[in-house]
Parts: C-alpha cells; structure tokens; sequence
C-alpha cells in the first residue's frame, strides 16, 4: 500500500513533464534515460528530499530555470569528457566554427 505522501510526490513528479523549471529539465532527461515511471519515481524521492530539507531547515527553493540546468548538465558533462580523455592519454580540441 503506497503512502498518501508518495502518492502526492508521484503526482507532483509527474506534473514536472511540461514545466520549464530545473526540476523539469532533470525529469525530461531522466525520462529520456529511465523512462517514464522510474523518472516519475526518482523525481519524486528527489522532491520528498527537497521537502524534508526545506521543512527541517527552514530554508526556500530557489529555481534557476531549465536553461540555467542545461548550461550545468552540459559543463558537468564536458568535465567528465575532459578527465575520461586524459585518462586515455588522448587530445580534445574543440572544432573549428563550422556552418552546419
């Protein structure tokens, strides 16, 4: 039997599908990865830890937008990339501004 509450984090996951928060940049990747009911889970164990922080510590819920994600997402992706080459003794260079 699932809890009133996990009941409500799960609908409140499922609403991040259209929205143009952070939070639903990460739940529109991670639906892309999972699919759609193991990203609805995640988001919502996701958004039961940001309840539990925000009612223990009092603090608020500063969104900085699904662009501000992406521009994270995309930096700790290049990070990985950079220590992965290194770590194969190779060479990365950006490309040369191209029309594409």
């Amino acid at each position: 039997m699932i809890s009133r509450a996990a009941t409500a984090f799960r609908l409140a996951a499922s609403a991040l599908r259209r929205s143009q928060s952070a939070l639903g940049a990460k739940y529109r990747r991670l639906q892309s990865r999972l699919g759609a009911p193991k990203a609805i889970t995640a988001m919502a164990h996701h958004l039961a830890r940001f309840f539990y922080r925000m009612i223990k510590y009092g603090s608020k819920y500063v969104d900085h937008g699904a662009a501000a994600y992406e521009a994270k997402f995309k930096e700790q992706q290049l990070r990985w990339l950079s220590r992965k080459v290194a770590e194969l003794h190779l060479c990365l260079a950006p490309l040369p501004n191209s029309a594409v």
